[in-house]
């Protein structure tokens, strides 16, 4: 059986990686930006909707990981108009909806275990 996670380090701009598992895991990896991912999924967000529909998080917390996703682009921030206020929406990229399937997976293996949990 080969094992994947042997391999030599991956190095991607300044960061070196053991495998690629490692590598997405820095990409998507954290508390909240699967979290975020997951509310993107169904369409484009204003900032303040994302804000809204995750009250749990911290504005200051919520406006870094937007900008980790988009700098790893995974999703992208589009700006409405030059003059305060301007509309900013935010959006899955290619990459991100790439992603959607392996979320789905996530999610419903989360279900599972927490089904059982309950049971248990």
């Amino acid at each position: 059986m080969e094992k994947e996670c042997e391999t030599s380090y991956i190095k991607v701009g300044e960061k070196s990686y053991p495998c690629a598992v490692s590598f997405v895991m820095d990409l998507i990896g954290g508390r909240w930006k699967g979290v975020i991912l997951c509310y993107l999924r169904n369409g484009d967000k204003r900032f303040g909707e994302l804000k809204k529909e995750l009250s749990f998080i911290t504005e200051t917390t919520l406006s870094l990981q937007l900008r980790q996703l988009e700098k790893d682009n995974l999703i992208t921030r589009t700006v409405f108009g030059t003059k305060p206020p301007v509309k900013v929406v935010y959006s899955l990229s290619d990459l991100g909806l790439s992603f959607i399937p392996l979320l789905d997976n996530i999610n419903e293996w989360g279900k599972d275990i927490l089904e059982k949990k309950m049971t248990s």
